[in-house]
């Protein structure tokens, strides 16, 4: 439902992602492209995505908006591949700004010992 808007959105979140690494970022997004699609109250657009590792690690199907944000975002193979690099999370609040953060990546154990 919402994945058209998502997809007008991706490029800009892609270079947000990679920006990361430096500081948070925040994506103000166009209110009333959520609104002309959405039947919910502005209350009803906040979400939180946890990406570990290039998958959805937290519950999220209660939210469409956030299940098709998820899945525009892991369809695209730039988009995917970063977050296939660390832990980041994704969230949306009542003001429509998307909040993007890196959160610190567990050390992954290597073969090579």
């Amino acid at each position: 439902m919402y994945a058209q808007i998502w997809i007008k959105y991706l490029p800009i979140i892609r270079i947000l992602l990679k920006r990361t690494k430096q500081d948070n970022q925040v994506l103000d997004l166009n209110r009333i492209d959520f609104e002309r699609m959405g039947t919910g109250r502005k209350a009803g657009y906040k979400f939180t995505i946890e990406f570990k590792n290039g998958k959805v690690a937290n519950l999220i199907s209660s939210s469409a908006l956030a299940s098709d944000l998820a899945t525009v975002m892991l369809e695209d193979a730039n988009t995917k591949q970063i977050l296939e690099g660390g832990l980041f999370t994704v969230s949306l609040n009542t003001k429509f700004q998307l909040l993007i953060k890196a959160m610190a990546a567990e050390p992954s154990a290597t073969t090579e010992e």
